[in-house]
């Protein structure tokens, strides 16, 4: 019997947009409501992947860390071994030690198994820019607006994979995860006006054309590329007809919520979680069309 998927969540209840470090970032934009839409937004999404059968770790809010809802960022997770982040703005540099206590407790639980420090100046925002792609036994490491190239030798040497580097082209699309996601049937979701030519050229060279779904400029704005996927199942934020329909034509089943007080700091339901239980030598899920 498969163990069930084990998430990492904040509690947002100290969640707020009050600092811009993202094109999407507007603190005038935020209201008191938002932080109780904001509240219900979380509370929606633990719930439905808890109903694919997913467990959920939680860490306890801390006010003025508000980023601290987006663990994705927190560190890259790979078989019980953790590589902590180290993050480029000084607005989010405290939440390192907030994740470091976490993990540190996860550990002593058995939860996860080891955890690794960056090398001193190596910048590295998490699985928000290193993304496991289980079909290819590889992860694909985003670079340039956030983590440093040199990230990309230190993911391999930890992890002991392969490491396909994607230089970014846009501050909008500062973390990879807001706009690649790779899928269990071996398709690829992504917008291409995210990445630089050369980057372009490395996802076209290792994704067939066939399982390459581009998304379009209002599909990546609504934060549906930030995904996550289970088996058949991807959960993401609300999603223009269009693009469910392709995803729902290619054999998955997506599973909706309304995550907009988090879109306005730039993150979706990946950026959300963080999975803590991927393991390099799971066969991916062959998906069949309806």
């Amino acid at each position: 019997m498969t163990a069930p998927a084990r998430f990492l969540m904040t509690d947002p209840s100290a969640y707020e947009v009050s600092y811009r470090i993202n094109p999407w970032m507007d603190p005038d934009a935020w209201t008191p409501e938002r932080s109780v839409a904001a509240i219900a937004a979380s509370g929606e999404l633990r719930a439905a992947l808890q109903d694919l059968g997913a467990r959920i770790e939680m860490i306890e809010a801390i006010r003025g860390l508000p980023d601290l809802v987006f663990p994705a960022n927190a560190a890259v997770v790979l078989d019980g071994r953790v590589l902590l982040a180290r993050f480029r703005h000084p607005e989010r540099q405290g939440e390192e030690m907030m994740y470091r206590a976490a993990f540190a407790k996860l550990q002593a639980r058995g939860v996860i198994t080891e955890v690794v420090e960056l090398p001193e100046g190596v910048l590295q925002e998490g699985a928000g820019d290193a993304i496991w792609d289980a079909v290819r036994s590889l992860f694909w490491v985003g670079f340039g607006p956030r983590s440093h190239h040199a990230s990309l030798n230190v993911i391999g040497e930890t992890f002991g994979q392969e490491v396909v580097g994607l230089a970014l082209a846009s501050e909008r699309f500062y973390h990879l995860d807001t706009c690649f996601c790779p899928l269990s049937g071996g398709q690829v979701l992504y917008h291409p006006a995210a990445f630089t030519p050369a980057a372009l050229a490395e996802i076209r060279a290792r994704v067939a054309e066939a399982d390459r779904i581009e998304a379009s400029a209002e599909d990546a704005a609504a934060f549906c590329v930030n995904a996550v996927n289970l088996g058949q199942t991807i959960v993401m934020a609300k999603a223009p007809v269009a693009l469910r329909a392709r995803l729902e034509a290619g054999g998955y089943r997506v599973v909706e919520v309304d995550l907009s007080p988090f879109i306005l700091s730039g993150g979706g339901a990946y950026c959300m979680t963080l999975r803590l239980d991927r393991q390099s030598q799971v066969r991916p899920t062959v998906l069949a069309a309806e």
